[in-house]
């Protein structure tokens, strides 16, 4: 096959894979919340077991009046929803999901991908301050606050797995990846996994949106189709959590059977953790803003750097 078609395929497949699994995990969240909290509402639309809920859901964010506030910045209101989801698209590139399967297998993987989730505050920022209103500013403000003290965790539990495996490569780390590891990086993975839904500000990390108080912070003043990309983003953000997830403590795509089957056994684990991100939604309250802080700068950089100084004991002693 010619270069350039190969190229051509692997991310047309990468920006199918990127419109299809974020509505997926949408659909799987209507349905398990309405499940876990007795709601009735998502399970009749469409008939079947609701199974329209997310197309009704399209339809109606498509109706809705597009508003752009007077004295907002019009370019940079209109921007921030694109740069709140971009990130997530060309992380996914990254992202192993079987054995060759990659829209770009690189060297330096695991550090292109945190560092591109690291962008997706930005679209937060911009939005809250091009709002021109001050409780979208205030809820932009606490988005930059959570991220600043849950991104060094999250990078930390990240580079132990590194640290482990001898590589930054994604499908390196797959490669190098050992069942044993659940043990001793099982501290990582807890890590890992809380710092990342803070970083989604997902529940019951949501303080700076809380939709239910303040109106969804710095989102307050959108409408219509750029409120639902930022809604979009959220689900988008949940997949490359769960793929990264499972790529750096899950084995990827190793199963039971032939790695002819290993795409099949990456999607299993990706939704199997995209449920569990649901279930913490619909079990957990909300953290109040000490508590959030407290959290990650008391229990999970100290946890954080604990797995990492056991990651070198380990690493140092099997070598």
């Amino acid at each position: 096959m010619p270069e350039a078609l190969e190229v051509v395929l692997r991310v047309v497949c990468v920006f199918v894979a990127f419109l299809v699994l974020p509505l997926l995990v949408g659909q799987t969240e209507h349905k398990v919340m309405a499940h876990m909290q007795g709601r009735l509402g998502p399970m009749y639309a469409g008939g079947f077991h609701g199974w329209a809920q997310l197309v009704a859901d399209g339809v109606k964010f498509a109706q809705k009046e597009d508003v752009v506030p007077a004295r907002a910045d019009r370019t940079v209101f209109q921007l921030a929803p694109v740069l709140a989801l971009l990130p997530y698209l060309v992380a996914l590139v990254a992202i192993p999901l079987g054995p060759g399967l990659v829209g770009v297998d690189l060297e330096t993987g695991l550090f292109f991908v945190l560092a591109v989730m690291g962008i997706g505050v930005l679209g937060s920022l911009m939005a809250g301050w091009a709002s021109a209103n001050k409780y979208s500013l205030l809820g932009a403000f606490r988005s930059a606050g959570q991220l600043l003290a849950y991104e060094l965790p999250f990078v930390l539990a990240a580079a132990s797995v590194a640290m482990a495996a001898g590589t930054l490569s994604l499908s390196g780390i797959v490669a190098a990846w050992q069942p044993w590891w659940l043990l001793w990086q099982l501290p990582g993975l807890f890590v890992f996994f809380v710092a990342g839904l803070a970083e989604l500000a997902r529940p019951p990390f949501d303080m700076p949106v809380a939709d239910a108080e303040i109106i969804f912070g710095p989102y307050t003043e959108y409408t219509g189709i750029r409120f639902a990309l930022f809604l979009l983003a959220e689900y988008a953000g949940i997949v490359v959590l769960a793929a990264l997830t499972t790529v750096l403590f899950l084995g990827g795509w190793q199963g039971p059977f032939s790695d002819a089957l290993g795409w099949l056994w990456t999607l299993l684990k990706v939704f199997l953790v995209a449920f569990v991100v649901i279930w913490v939604r619909v079990a957990y309250p909300r953290l109040r803003a000490d508590q959030l802080q407290r959290l990650g700068w008391q229990l999970l950089v100290p946890l954080a750097l604990l797995q990492l100084a056991l990651t070198g004991v380990v690493t140092v002693a099997l070598s």
